[in-house]
């Protein structure tokens, strides 16, 4: 029993039903992609068979040429432009060999459908010449000329049409002179040759010296006129014909189909069956200590390949003849059926078909044979499917003919081999090769060897259809660094690769950016070519398939850090504990001066750090070796001119905030120095994991704990007993006055309030340089406020009948802002800091219960206060450019 396809189906894209007959024809929708695959396969196919390539085929509608031909195991994506929309139907076959089946209606029939249109119009004096109204010498013709009328559609592709000429007219309605009928749309185009423009004359009324003439277009199935995109009917507007006669002759217009030129197609789909399908690299090496292992696919069937060269490459073939015979042998067919094959699945090219025969015989007879033989070889590719008009086939006649002048045969036998060589046909064609720009592919290596394993799938050669410098199946890997090419006749190759980088560089720093050599003003890149080409992607074999660049494994990291050993500001109230004074006296003093210094010599008390580290040699194959390091660094103890200035300004703010009217004297007030430390990593890394390129990876740490601190401690009750109570709590006065009187100095209370609060910064943000979106991490400013309050109670020793018992709740607020302005103003753009406190602003809750003797009271208020006033440091702008 036969195997093979039996039928075929739509399965993918957009038809339309009402106009398609199941299992013959299908009307697909223009412009879009309409994919075909096998429906049934005939009995005897086997699970295997169906794996293999099927051969599609696109014909014309009358099957006789094969249009374009493409193995697949996919399928078969159809594409109809607009212009080729309409009744015309082509012909879509599969079969496995590419024989095709004239018995069985195997295949479909396909057309497109969209809206009939004109898309343009013009009229010409030649077949494909501009339009007459392009020409600026003669823009008139007169009657009897012959005139050429193009024009280019949409879904008419095959459709009949039916022309009418118009008679522009002024005074009364236009008039139709002439109707050309049974015109038929070919490729979309309609190209009437007009021979009968006498014969207008005949109908124009009252003729004038310069007529205008137009056409209006109807389909002749439908009787419909045809409009264009603006939705007019009338078409190429104007034709102007001069009163005046240029032949009287009125022959049978033509319609002629479209010029065709025959060049390779530089846009054709690769099918060539000398080709790879895809490359891989894979890295199995430990990286940091820890095994990193990945795979990345450079090349899948043509995806992503760029800057495609298309050289012409001009294939001779040749065929042979015994001696006086036109017969093609069996070698011949083998040879004829290759080229059929090949130049079916390459749209355009035009083949010359050269025929020769030795000198036996005479020279006349010999010039026959030698057209029949080229003859022969035409009507072979004709059966196959070819479009003749491609073909050339011219017979040549002998080669270094020997006849005398009286067309005598004079040859004598001399040498047989070079008779046999003359009797044959040469087959020329000229075809686009294909050979994409050198893949780049990037990675990372240390000092030594690494192995990089490439891989090569689907990787097929046997059916190279060069003559000479045939495509062979095999890797080669050159590099600078190799004495000898690494090259095997397999799939899968392992070869070294190191980096520039030497393992004993004390100090890399011309590899600081790790993709570039500092000193050599170039790519830090050691650079491996691999070749594995084919005719289906990468044809010239001088030119690498992928170019392997492999860049230092180095890491750079910085780090910076300052610190302060005196708090920037301090101040306390000389009506504190005894303690605090003392502790406030020393804080002072440092605070002072370190004030002194940096208003003086512009300098203060602080350290500052810096070290710069490398790490190279962290990628490894199986060694357990520490990489190698290098670290410059230094610190310095002492003073750092012009740096803080600015916090002289926070002095005078504390001063202001400890003098508030209601904290004077009794109050701490501490803005701590800042602790600011800074980090940051470069290196290169793959990125995406599936790219094969390399990213520069930027990674910023920054911690600043505190960046701004204050911390604020008031005795509230001493507030109480100076200001009243209604200070702190409005209408709260009098009964803070009548606990204080009952008290009097035989009790006491204390309400101390601690309020401290600063901006901390803090994170880390690593960014790819290459793909800014994967940038990911976060740096965070905060600001915390932490608040104590603290309420005591007492009474002295004997006083029994004295007694109290309460709360005082209380929410305290503050903020402090720092940062900097920037804006413009009439001197230019500028820039000034910013630093305020918000004050301390309270919400008090206070429920008491005094007991004295049999009295007893039970108080409760609540209210806000402001304790101590907000403050604000105006900084001066500087200035862009002063």
């Amino acid at each position: 029993m036969a195997k093979g396809v039996k039928k075929i189906k739509v399965t993918q894209g957009k038809y339309y039903p009402k106009m398609s007959v199941p299992g013959q024809r299908v009307t697909i929708m223009a412009e879009q992609d309409v994919y075909f695959q096998v429906e049934e396969w005939l009995p005897n196919t086997t699970a295997e068979d169906k794996k293999k390539p099927v051969i599609w085929m696109r014909q014309t509608n009358d099957r006789k040429i094969i249009l374009f031909q493409s193995p697949s195991t996919t399928g078969y994506k159809f594409y109809m432009q607009k212009k080729f929309c309409g009744s015309y139907n082509f012909y879509v076959e599969a079969s496995f060999s590419g024989q095709r089946d004239f018995k069985n209606n195997v295949g479909l029939y396909v057309k497109g459908w969209c809206e009939p249109k004109i898309i343009t119009s013009k009229w010409s004096y030649q077949k494909d010449s501009p339009s007459i109204k392009n020409n600026k010498k003669a823009q008139h013709i007169s009657y009897g000329h012959i005139v050429h009328l193009n024009l280019q559609t949409e879904g008419l592709n095959g459709n009949k049409l039916i022309i009418e000429l118009w008679n522009q007219q002024y005074a009364k309605a236009d008039k139709q002179i002439c109707v050309y009928t049974d015109v038929q749309v070919i490729d979309g185009e309609v190209n009437l040759k007009i021979q009968n423009t006498y014969a207008w004359m005949a109908h124009v009324d009252n003729i004038q010296n310069l007529e205008e003439f137009y056409i209006k277009v109807k389909d002749q199935a439908s009787g419909k006129y045809i409009k264009d995109n603006l939705g007019d009917d009338l078409h190429a507007i104007y034709l102007n014909v001069k009163n005046k006669v240029a032949t009287t002759n009125t022959n049978v217009s033509q319609n002629q189909t479209p010029t065709k030129v025959y060049k390779p197609d530089v846009n054709s789909a690769r099918i060539e069956p000398c080709k790879f399908e895809v490359i891989k690299f894979t890295e199995n090496v430990v990286k940091d200590g820890k095994a990193s292992n990945s795979t990345v696919t450079v090349f899948d069937n043509g995806k992503g390949i760029k800057r495609i060269k298309a050289p012409d490459e001009r294939i001779h073939r040749t065929i042979y003849y015994k001696f006086d015979s036109t017969e093609i042998d069996k070698d011949g067919l083998e040879v004829l059926n290759n080229i059929l094959k090949f130049l079916l699945e390459h749209k355009g090219s035009t083949i010359n078909l050269s025929g020769y025969a030795c000198v036996i015989g005479k020279e006349n007879y010999n010039k026959g044979l030698s057209q029949r033989r080229a003859d022969v070889v035409k009507k072979f590719f004709g059966s196959g499917g070819l479009d003749l008009s491609r073909i050339i086939s011219l017979g040549k006649g002998e080669v270094d003919p020997t006849d005398d002048k009286m067309g005598r045969d004079n040859i004598k036998y001399k040498n047989e081999k070079d008779y046999e060589n003359n009797r044959r046909v040469d087959i020329s064609f000229t075809f686009h090769a294909h050979d994409a720009q050198t893949i780049i592919y990037e990675t990372l290596a240390p000092s030594s060897d690494i192995n990089l394993t490439v891989d090569v799938l689907q990787h097929v050669n046997k059916a190279c259809f060069r003559d000479k410098d045939k495509h062979e199946k095999k890797i080669v890997v050159k590099s600078i660094e190799y004495k000898q090419p690494h090259e095997i006749g397999a799939s899968s190759l392992a070869f070294p690769v190191n980096s520039q980088l030497a393992w004993g560089n004390i100090a890399p720093l011309n590899y600081i950016w790790p993709s570039f050599n500092v000193l050599e003003m170039g790519s830090s890149a050691t650079v491996y070519s691999v070749f594995v080409n084919s005719c289906r992607w990468f044809s010239n074999k001088n030119n690498a398939v992928v170019q392997v660049k492999v860049f230092p494994d180095i890491k750079w990291t910085v780090e910076f850090k300052w610190n302060h050993d005196q708090p920037f500001a301090h101040t306390f109230g000389n009506k504190l504990h005894p303690y605090d004074i003392k502790e406030g006296r020393d804080k002072v003093i440092g605070a002072e001066a370190d004030r002194g210094w940096s208003k003086n010599y512009g300098e203060m008390d602080q350290s500052f750090a810096l070290s710069l580290k490398a790490e190279w040699n962290r990628i490894t194959q199986g060694r357990s070796s520490a990489p190698q390091t290098m670290e410059l660094g230094h610190k310095w103890d002492g003073k750092i001119r012009k740096t803080l200035g600015i916090f002289n300004k926070m002095k005078s703010m504390t001063e202001r905030v400890s003098n508030s009217p209601l904290s004077k004297g009794r109050a701490k007030f501490t803005i701590e120095s800042p602790k600011i430390a800074f980090a940051a990593q470069w290196y290169l890394e793959r990125a995406p994991k599936t790219a094969i390129d390399l990213t520069t990876m930027v990674s910023i740490g920054v911690s600043a704990k505190p960046l701004v601190e204050a911390k604020i401690e008031i005795d509230l009750w001493k507030i109480f007993i100076k200001f009243g109570g209604d200070a702190v709590c409005p209408g709260a006065g009098s009964v803070i006055s009548w606990i204080l009187d009952k008290l009097g100095k035989e009790a006491g209370m204390h309400f101390l309030i601690s309020i401290s609060g600063g901006i901390y910064l803090d994170g880390k943000v690593t960014i790819n340089t290459s793909y800014p979106k994967e940038t990911s991490g976060e740096v965070k400013a905060t600001g915390k406020i932490q608040v104590v309050a603290e309420f005591k109670a007492w009474a002295k020793g004997g006083i029994g009948y004295l007694a109290f018992e309460g709360e005082v709740k209380a929410d305290v607020s503050t903020s402090v802002t720092g940062g900097i302005k920037v804006g413009a103003d009439k001197k230019g753009i500028y820039a000034a800091p910013i630093a305020e406190f918000a004050g301390v602003k309270a919400t008090f809750v206070a429920i008491g219960t005094v007991k004295l003797g049999i009295f007893k009271r039970t108080l409760s208020y609540e209210g806000e206060s402001r304790l101590v006033m907000p403050d604000e440091i105006k900084f001066e702008k500087q200035y862009i450019g002063q």
